[in-house]
């Protein structure tokens, strides 16, 4: 199957452009990306699905890096039935940890390494934000499940 990717910034005209093709363009479109004709004759799902196709492969053209790490975690995971640690133990900034205390669901947003907003305020510890929560001392990553509460970090 041939695929005409374009990078990221020619996507946008062609997803314009498909309003204006015609529907044996559409079909021919839906062709060079998925190897067949559309097995079906509505223009509105073609359409969609040609847009999907399209930004999908001008992601992977972009973050392939991130795909490639995504593939290798995910046969990990596969093959042992585990998570690979992380590298360095250090949160992806944007990540939110969520957590059920007391009925009440609390999120915790990773800002950057050692900056978390909960609440609509800045903390640089997540012990911080368990102690606030718990009102008792807490590790902030036992709190949250990023480690088990009885292991101790080690140097």
């Amino acid at each position: 199957m041939k695929r005409s990717t374009a990078p990221p910034s020619k996507v946008s005209p062609r997803i314009a452009a498909l309003q204006s093709l015609g529907w044996s363009e559409l079909k021919a479109m839906w062709k060079e990306l998925f190897g067949r004709e559309p097995g079906i004759n509505n223009r509105k799902y073609v359409e969609r699905r040609l847009t999907h196709r399209l930004q999908e492969l001008a992601a992977q053209e972009s973050h392939s890096d991130l795909l490639r790490s995504n593939e290798r975690r995910i046969r990990h995971l596969l093959e042992t039935g585990a998570l690979q640690p992380k590298k360095n133990g250090a949160l992806r900034t944007g990540t939110v940890l969520t957590r059920n205390y007391h009925g009440a669901l609390h999120s915790v947003r990773v800002l950057d390494e050692r900056c978390f907003e909960y609440c609509g305020r800045q903390y640089r510890s997540l012990s911080v934000i368990a102690r606030e929560i718990t009102g008792t001392r807490w590790s902030g990553p036992a709190f949250f499940g990023l480690r088990n509460p009885s292991t101790k970090d080690k140097p």
